[in-house]
């Protein structure tokens, strides 16, 4: 057993933080067995003490929904909206991960720089490629870092190499849950069926059907933008709403489920959600750079549905979950403004939403609490703290001020992670 002697900050609940002073955080085969302000209520004979002197040690960040494929699009192709964003330059990047030797370059530096940001688990897309796909996942375990990967599948509204059959796509589907079939394990898939755009009911009915047997849980995107949810109505009439087009295929909660985005989800769309425990992923930085609008957070949180928070690149343009929690506080600031949208978030409700929130869709994840791994980041916040700041007031510096030079430790599921290589 280690014991770990720091600052603790976490959010056992979404409404305040918990703040230990001189805290200790009692580890065991990777899972926390007692949080305590004092040493004599966990040390045994067998402990080690980690004495982490003045630094925070805080849940580390979980990001729910990420396209590993646009890493090298961040920032770029900013002034477009969705559809035309993902024809002029999303397509044509992610047609190049059939490259294995391509792909692992990329693909290394986007779990590299996850791991410098901070971030231990993540809900990832892949592209329609299996074997990239199968090598993205291989880094996520070589690493140590915990994910949810996803093989995308699409056979419609898409470039031809991107194009697959709807056999294709369960085949190569059930070599990744063979492949990765211990549900235990750090690293596991998720049926991805891109967005009802680019699915044809065949297509949706197989991953339901997927989902189904393999007790694998889901992500797609869910009413981002406005020309999207008309093109859905289009394509599936017979639907009440976007959601309840993957409901009637067995991808709305069936299994665990993730939707991006929710920007214009209606009250009975809000209310399914709710219904069937689908968790809402609002992503603000790429909501406002491809213009789809600003999610309002606070009304799904007020009608109980299950919210975390995401980077989205590329069509977000960071992967700091700490600089996303930011944008997110600010979105919905404009919110109260502009619509009268009340009360605004606050900043242990978005830290809530990045830990143990989000840690939920991997088990007790995200928490300092008993039972739960540990999975956590050690801040440096000396040159940030210059000044008699309170504990909450250092950490609130570091989320708006810091960066991941300020991040000395990192840990997952109990193990410290080392920087991923870089070799090609």
């Amino acid at each position: 057993m280690k014991i770990y002697k720091g600052h603790l900050l976490f959010t056992p609940r979404r409404t305040a933080f918990e703040v230990i002073e001189n805290g200790y955080v009692a580890v065991k085969d990777g899972r926390i067995v007692g949080v305590s302000s004092r040493l004599s209520d966990l040390a045994n004979s067998n402990a080690e003490v980690v004495d982490l002197g003045d630094r925070l040690l805080i849940p580390a960040m979980c990001d729910m929904h990420v396209h590993a494929p646009q890493y090298r699009n961040q920032g770029m192709c900013m002034d477009l909206e969705l559809l035309t964003w993902l024809n002029a330059y999303t397509f044509p990047e992610e047609e190049k991960f059939a490259d294995m030797a391509y792909a692992e370059r990329i693909y290394r530096r986007f779990v590299r720089d996850l791991w410098r940001n901070g971030t231990m688990r993540a809900a990832v897309f892949a592209t329609i490629h299996a074997d990239s796909t199968r090598l993205l996942m291989h880094l996520f375990e070589a690493a140590g870092m915990g994910a949810m990967v996803g093989k995308v599948d699409m056979d419609r509204n898409c470039p031809e190499a991107l194009c697959e059959t709807v056999d294709e796509a369960v085949a190569a589907n059930e070599l990744l849950a063979a492949a990765f079939n211990d549900p235990e394990a750090l690293v596991r898939p998720i049926i991805t069926p891109r967005f009802i755009p680019s699915c044809t009911p065949a297509m949706l009915q197989a991953c339901g059907r997927l989902a189904r047997e393999y007790g694998l849980p889901v992500q797609s995107h869910l009413s981002e933008n406005r020309a999207e949810i008309a093109l859905v109505h289009e394509l599936e009439p017979q639907s009440e709403s976007y959601g309840d087009a993957y409901n009637r295929y067995g991808l709305f909660g069936q299994t665990p489920t993730l939707m991006a985005h929710c920007v214009y989800s209606s009250d009975e769309e809000i209310e399914l959600m709710r219904r069937n425990g689908v968790m809402a992923v609002h992503c603000p930085t790429s909501n406002l750079n491809i213009a789809s609008g600003m999610s309002p957070v606070r009304t799904l949180l007020d009608c109980g549905v299950r919210v975390s928070l995401g980077s989205d690149i590329s069509g977000g343009h960071d992967l700091s979950m700490f600089r996303v929690m930011v944008y997110a506080l600010q979105v919905s600031k404009m919110l109260s403004v502009t619509q009268g949208v009340q009360p605004q978030l606050t900043l242990p409700e978005v830290f809530w939403c990045a830990t143990k929130s989000a840690g939920s869709f991997f088990g007790q994840v995200g928490s300092f609490e008993p039972g739960y791994e540990f999975d956590a980041l050690v801040i440096d916040d000396s040159e940030l703290n210059f000044d008699h700041y309170t504990l909450l007031e250092r950490l609130e510096r570091f989320i708006y001020l810091g960066d991941d030079r300020h991040i000395v430790h990192r840990y997952c599921r109990g193990q410290e992670i080392a920087e991923p290589p870089l070799r090609f």
